[in-house]
């Protein structure tokens, strides 16, 4: 069936390149507005006050509102119109930015923060949705991977320009920095887009998006205050258990709608469930890497943030090539070897990491780093064009909500395990140290796992600094292997249910409905 679209002019191909670059600008300033803010954080609170507790919502807020109402966007894409989500979305997005740059206080600021997360989930699926109208076969592939790229590069530098505008301009220049990307978006993009949506749409599922938008809420709040309070405090049990009840009401709630906001059936397809895969294997392999390995240069090693940062580019340069090059390669190699290859390449970066942890300079950590950014940004560049090719081109914007929701609930299980993980690795090593520390081992072990080597030694003051960076980095080494495993894990199974097919095979033209028999066609 095929997606109705008004009686506009044709789209010719440089429109269709400046819509690319359009939601490409989104794809940019959207990982700016989760990974720039935390950096303004302390001029922030010298500015406008406020506790260690308020000023972390600043970051939870919009990371709460942006991954809970991913989902209900791609519906609304579908159902309202790809190109009039993304327009809402982006102008909206603009609009709080203005405001966030003119906040009078952190309760403002954290209100405003909420908003700009909704608008960017919108901003996100319908730019995806409206994509994947444009661009077909290997274009389609080419095109998601500039998407990719530029999501990758402003994951991995916007702390960086936000330390720069912090340190030269004032932290209100960071919101003003993303206004002006969000404005250029919208003056590319929305006057060249075609209006599409679902020719089938009968109206929103509220059911569906009322149910999904709590799940993915509670299971947000829980990943959140899991790192801070701990796995076994009552709130993080009690959001992680509603999460757990919601997504049971969520699912039966699906399977009853007539037209439902999520094709379970879709489920069935193994290219569907194996490009949900590698947004976690990127997660354990490239991402937490992002947060963990500053903390442990700066905090145990004594590195500055420009040294640190710099060093951190042998992980993140690889975004700016390799992406788009697998996406030359898509066309000739299966989507199941590109992306398995490129995580089992990031797992024995893993590896390599791990076995030199405490015992080579940072001119040794280039290497590895390099191996594991540039396994990682294979399918970095590929995994939203999978996750939209393999279901009918009426329900792209389900698709685009869909993954973006599992990419988003992905990185913050991946976040939110590790370091639980460290710390328990942490504490295991610190026992062998100090046998009789007692309660405050698990405190320095958690003081340690954030960098905080200082408090760390107060803690265990029968240790010094010499000990506490070997059980650190003999911690890190197993870290490091538990992460090449899961990783490697993730690649086997990516491989094998993304097939050999390769990366822009054909979209099935069947609505989801039928997506029994699109299953008997998947490889």
């Amino acid at each position: 069936m095929s997606v109705s679209l008004p009686a506009d002019r044709p789209v010719g191909r440089l429109d269709r390149y400046l819509i690319l670059g359009a939601v490409s600008l989104a794809g940019l300033v959207l990982p700016l507005s989760f990974t720039g803010p935390p950096v303004a954080i302390p001029a922030i609170a010298a500015e406008l006050g406020g506790s260690p507790v308020a000023l972390n919502w600043i970051t939870n807020a919009f990371m709460l509102a942006f991954g809970s109402c991913l989902m209900a966007a791609g519906t609304l894409a579908d159902t309202y119109g790809r190109k009039r989500t993304f327009a809402t979305g982006i102008l909206a997005y603009a609009l709080v930015s203005l405001l966030l740059a003119l906040a009078p206080n952190l309760l403002a600021l954290n209100l405003l923060r909420l908003l700009q997360g909704v608008a960017a989930a919108l901003a996100l699926a319908g730019g995806n949705a409206a994509l994947s109208q444009e661009f077909h076969g290997p274009a389609r592939i080419r095109a998601f991977s500039l998407l990719g790229t530029a999501f990758g590069i402003g994951l991995a530098f916007g702390p960086s320009l936000a330390g720069w505008l912090v340190q030269s301009q004032g932290w209100r220049a960071v919101f003003l920095s993303s206004l002006a990307i969000a404005v250029l978006a919208s003056a590319f993009g929305v006057p060249r887009m075609r209006e599409s949506r679902d020719p089938e749409a009968r109206g929103l599922d509220w059911p569906g998006c009322f149910s999904s938008t709590a799940m993915l809420s509670l299971l947000t709040t829980g990943l959140l205050l899991a790192p801070e309070r701990g796995w076994s405090d009552p709130w993080v049990l009690a959001a992680l258990i509603g999460a757990l009840a919601l997504l049971a009401l969520f699912v039966r709630v699906e399977t009853r709608a007539a037209r439902p906001m999520l094709d379970l059936s879709l489920f069935r397809l193994p290219r569907f469930v194996g490009a949900q895969l590698l947004p976690i294997g990127t997660g354990f392999a490239y991402l937490v890497l992002i947060i963990v390995l500053p903390l442990r240069l700066i905090g145990l090693h004594g590195y500055s943030a420009i040294e640190a940062g710099a060093l951190m580019m042998a992980l993140s340069a690889p975004m700016l090539l390799v992406p788009f090059a697998a996406a030359l390669l898509s066309h000739r190699l299966a989507a199941g070897v590109l992306c398995g290859g490129g995580l089992w390449l990031a797992a024995a970066g893993l590896v390599w990491l791990g076995a030199i942890a405490g015992q080579a300079g940072a001119a040794a950590l280039v290497a590895p780093l390099l191996l594991i950014g540039t396994g990682a940004a294979v399918p970095w560049g590929l995994m939203d064009g999978l996750a939209i090719s393999v279901v009918p081109k009426e329900r792209a914007g389900m698709a685009a909500g869909v993954f973006g929701a599992s990419r988003v609930s992905g990185e913050g299980i991946a976040i939110a395990v590790v370091a639980a993980a460290l710390a328990g690795l942490l504490q295991w090593q610190l026992r062998a140290l100090a046998p009789d520390a007692g309660a405050a081992l698990g405190q320095a072990a958690q003081r340690l796992a954030t960098g905080d080597a200082a408090h760390a030694r107060e803690l265990l003051p029968g240790l010094d600094a010499a000990a506490l960076r070997h059980g650190y980095e003999r911690a890190f080494a197993w870290l490091m292997y538990l992460l090449a495993a899961v990783t490697a894990a993730i690649a086997w199974g990516a491989y094998a249910l993304l097939g050999e097919a390769s990366a822009h095979e054909a979209t099935p033209q069947s609505a989801t409905s039928h997506a029994g028999a699109a299953c008997a066609d998947a490889p």
